[in-house]
């Protein structure tokens, strides 16, 4: 399985200050300027503390007009591919086009809908703090945006999946429920092979997941809602039914479009099943679904 931490550039804090490490291949990796703005944006959340307000992170013109070309392109898109709760959920926040919101924007717009909070990270949150503080009704959320050469683009989470992903699902009261109760599924299993089983069924769902609406398939998940790219091509994925045993165990590779997804049958299975799996899960559960989907194999 393509590990979580993979996902996030690595951020180092020393006597020397805060350093972003990226990728050879990453579009920034050249840039300088880039550079030093990510190392920036990253010392913002290592200095926060709990029950500071959240740092404001001064955003360029040039990012600024990153979030716009996504926006602009990413809608059309959403229109003919997201589901009807993420649209909803779109149209209930009413997300800035013009400009990057800063993460206490997202806050005070969800407040009213779902009570979320967003919450500062540099980089990777561990799982069990990342999945678990869901239960609290609290997103932890980077602050950075890729590259302005390519703004269709990026090899990791940004402020654009952050937010354009998963606030406007966590706008939405038909998702809310999902999301807490991943975080209390997180929080009441003990062992690290079941919190790996319960990310990688938040991954195929409230991340990748899709659901059939009127005969087509539609995305839902966050991961999905956000890419340019991914939220054309998941229509031409092996498209398996709904299976929370299968999801669990099954790899992924976020560095390639996913060749496999898991498509609910009708938004009311999401939340019977999918929500169910997390309402009711515990270790032995895990090692019971765990079983069960290899025997299947």
């Amino acid at each position: 399985m393509f590990q979580e931490a993979q996902l996030y550039s690595p951020v180092k804090a020393d006597a020397d200050g805060v350093v972003v490490e990226l990728g050879a291949d990453h579009p920034g990796q050249g840039d300088p300027e880039y550079r030093a703005r990510r190392n920036a944006i990253a010392a913002l959340a290592l200095g926060w503390e709990p029950g500071q307000p959240v740092p404001t992170a001064e955003y360029t013109e040039e990012e600024h007009e990153v979030w716009r070309v996504v926006c602009r392109e990413l809608r059309a898109k959403q229109e003919r591919l997201a589901c009807r709760a993420a649209l909803e959920g779109r149209e209930a926040i009413d997300l800035p086009t013009d400009h990057i919101p800063q993460l206490a924007d997202v806050t005070a717009a969800l407040a009213p809908l779902s009570g979320f909070q967003y919450l500062p990270a540099a980089g990777v949150v561990p799982s069990k703090q990342f999945y678990g503080s869901l239960a609290d009704r609290s997103f932890w959320s980077t602050q950075y945006i890729r590259h302005h050469s390519v703004p269709l683009y990026t090899p990791e989470p940004d402020v654009v999946h952050e937010v354009i992903g998963h606030a406007i699902t966590l706008a939405d009261p038909s998702y809310v429920g999902l999301y807490v109760a991943a975080g209390e599924a997180a929080r009441r299993v003990e062992t690290d092979d079941a919190l790996t089983f319960v990310a990688r069924v938040f991954w195929f769902s409230l991340e990748f997941g899709v659901v059939d609406e009127d005969g087509e398939p539609k995305a839902y998940g966050a991961g999905l809602l956000s890419s340019y790219g991914e939220i054309e091509e998941f229509v031409h994925a092996d498209l398996r039914p709904l299976d929370v045993a299968r999801m669990g165990v099954q790899d992924y590779d976020i560095t390639h479009y996913q060749p496999l997804l898991f498509e609910a049958a009708s938004w009311q299975q999401v939340q019977d099943v999918v929500g169910g799996f997390f309402s009711d899960v515990d270790d032995e559960t895990v090692q019971r679904l765990s079983h069960e989907a290899r025997s299947r194999a």
